[in-house]
């Protein structure tokens, strides 16, 4: 069986319009779901992150295209070590959701979501290309980047996808990876596993870098002990959902909610004033009069300000606060309220 079949229309298509002209983004969750496919140009990861790596294999499969075929991204949920290594399953750059809307903006015609169950993953990696890459998505062309692996325990590898493909008449591309210069020293190469490391260590500028964008973290805004509000700072607290939490300290970025975008002061920490406890994340959203609670809130880490403190006295917490609020104006280009302490 050959990869590119010799019809240009999936069944029931009309009037010579690619897929993505008829439907500019489709999901299907499970593979099982998935329509006939014909000559498409597909790619296969986790995509955790949509970083720039992954948005530059987006791309170049798009410019394989031709207006012929849709770009369809195979992904996996949940990230397979969850289920065969859970205790070496990394957190979560992106929520499911937000990977989907990010794969969309990158550039994909169509997403399929498989589960990730001990069944698929223990397939061979001739079983994998043959049975799942080549009959349900009959591809023309398959992209990818140099450290691709497939099939149980991750035996395949871009030579051997190579080999497989070639069988049936599709050809492979192997994407060269992308570095980028942080930090001032060699430029290294992006990748979900490095930009958890430098979220963990509270460099998210750097982190920003290799996304393409500031890392956001999405949380539902529950009440927290109340002590922002007494000095005069009153913050949103988020609970977070298998999202990875950068490193603990004080951050400028921003906060998006209901269409809304504002400056925020961000603290990731133990509150060691008072005593310390549970990690939480709190957000003092600048300019903001509305009531948060029970909102979906977004925010979006753009600098490192400070490590967590121990103050001696809530007074001298509050002047920490307001010289963090007067670096995140600063940062952002906000100018500052009539009183409000200047960086």
């Amino acid at each position: 069986m050959l990869c590119i079949a010799s019809a240009s229309l999936m069944p029931g298509d009309r009037g010579g319009k690619t897929p993505a002209e008829r439907d500019p983004v489709k999901i299907i969750r499970g593979i099982d779901n998935a329509p006939p496919f014909e000559k498409t140009v597909l790619t296969v990861g986790n995509f955790d992150g949509v970083h720039l790596a992954h948005q530059q294999l987006i791309a170049f499969a798009r410019s394989l295209t031709n207006g012929t075929g849709p770009v369809v991204v195979l992904t996996f949920e949940p990230h397979p070590l969850t289920v065969v290594a859970p205790g070496r399953a990394p957190a979560r750059l992106t929520l499911p959701d937000e990977k989907l809307k990010l794969l969309k903006a990158a550039g994909t015609d169509v997403t399929v979501i498989a589960r990730s169950d001990p069944a698929l993953l223990g397939l061979e990696a001739e079983k994998f290309v043959d049975d799942i890459l080549v009959a349900r998505f009959h591809p023309r062309h398959i992209v990818e980047g140099p450290s691709f692996g497939f099939g149980r325990g991750r035996r395949g590898n871009p030579d051997l996808l190579r080999a497989l493909a070639a069988s049936h008449g599709c050809e492979v591309h192997i994407v060269e990876p992308v570095r980028v210069q942080i930090g001032g020293g060699e430029a290294v190469m992006v990748s979900s596993s490095l930009i958890r490391q430098l979220l963990s260590s509270g460099r998210v500028h750097e982190a920003a870098i290799c996304l393409g964008r500031p890392y956001a973290l999405l949380g539902d805004v529950i009440h927290g002990h109340g002590r922002g509000k007494p000095l005069g700072f009153p913050t949103a607290n988020l609970t977070t959902h298998e999202q990875l939490i950068p490193g603990e300290g004080v951050y400028a970025g921003r906060a998006r909610m209901e269409g809304h975008v504002r400056p925020a002061a961000i603290s990731i920490g133990r509150n060691p004033t008072f005593g310390g406890g549970e990690l939480n994340v709190e957000a003092f959203v600048l300019d903001w009069d509305g009531d948060l609670y029970g909102l979906r809130l977004s925010i979006e880490f753009e600098r490192f300000l400070r490590p967590q403190l121990r103050f001696d006295s809530p007074a001298a917490l509050r002047e920490q606060i307001e010289r963090d609020v007067a670096a995140v104006r600063s940062a952002g280009g906000v100018p500052a309220k009539s009183g409000e302490a200047r960086p």
